[in-house]
């Protein structure tokens, strides 16, 4: 993979993080609200989990 690879997965990142918050801003804001209500656990689970999905969907594209 070479660096534009990387520049690329990036800038994508980027513009799906940036869809909620500028289509339903409302929405994000309470979304963003109850995630900080969330425990350090629920947190850890919740980004191991992304984790997790992220590397299975590496191994599928390869």
């Amino acid at each position: 993979m070479t660096g534009f690879d990387w520049l690329g997965a990036i800038g994508l990142l980027l513009v799906i993080e940036g869809v909620l918050p500028f289509a339903a801003p409302v929405v994000w804001r309470d979304g963003f609200r109850r995630v900080l209500e969330l425990s350090d656990g629920q947190l850890r689970f919740i980004g191991a989990a992304s984790m997790l999905g992220g590397v299975f969907l590496l191994m599928m594209l390869n």
